[in-house]
């Protein structure tokens, strides 16, 4: 069974308040003829939300300040330099024209470093990241179960009547 995300694909998750539930709501697509590679249950004693490759937010916000990081701080140490060769500011009489710019370029550097942690990854710690799977993470961590069927070829619109019939918490779609 494979939900590692390779492309964009869409999931019909049901959300199930315990385990029996979920069993149930497997065995009923099963008897329906869903493939049981399409289908896959979450939860305690079953896959994790990683195995089911449902994003972690605080993992990509750290991903993407390290991504900003990597040209946010060279571009500003670089416009540190430019901009205080520009200006031609003295602060430090002691360093010298050369001293001078290059302190002008650590504190552009000091800048972008800033930049990428507050806009890259700040942002995804702060705040929603507009990650739909933060909730059912939260399920997840609330000892309720997911059963997730993979909508491939219109599997999804019959198991959305087989899953309406076991009464699930929410029952909506996700495409990563």
């Amino acid at each position: 069974m494979c939900f590692v995300k390779v492309l964009k694909m869409t999931y019909l998750i049901a959300v199930l308040s315990d385990r029996i539930q979920a069993e149930e709501a497997y065995t009923a697509l099963e008897k329906a003829g869903i493939p049981l590679n399409k289908v896959a249950i979450a939860g305690r004693g079953y896959k994790t939300a990683d195995e089911l490759g449902l994003l972690d937010p605080m993992k990509q916000a750290k991903k993407r300040a390290r991504f900003m990081a990597y040209w946010l701080i060279p571009f500003g140490f670089f416009g540190g330099y430019v901009f205080n060769l520009i200006t031609g500011l003295h602060n430090l009489d002691w360093a010298g024209d050369p001293g001078n710019h290059i302190v002008g370029g650590i504190l552009g550097a000091i800048g972008g470093a800033m930049g990428s942690v507050f806009i890259g990854g700040g942002v995804g710690w702060a705040m929603d990241t507009g990650s739909d799977t933060v909730p059912y993470r939260d399920y997840l961590a609330a000892n309720k179960y997911l059963v997730l069927v993979e909508d491939v070829a219109g599997l999804g619109d019959r198991a959305v009547s087989i899953l309406r019939q076991q009464s699930p918490e929410t029952l909506q779609s996700y495409t990563s």
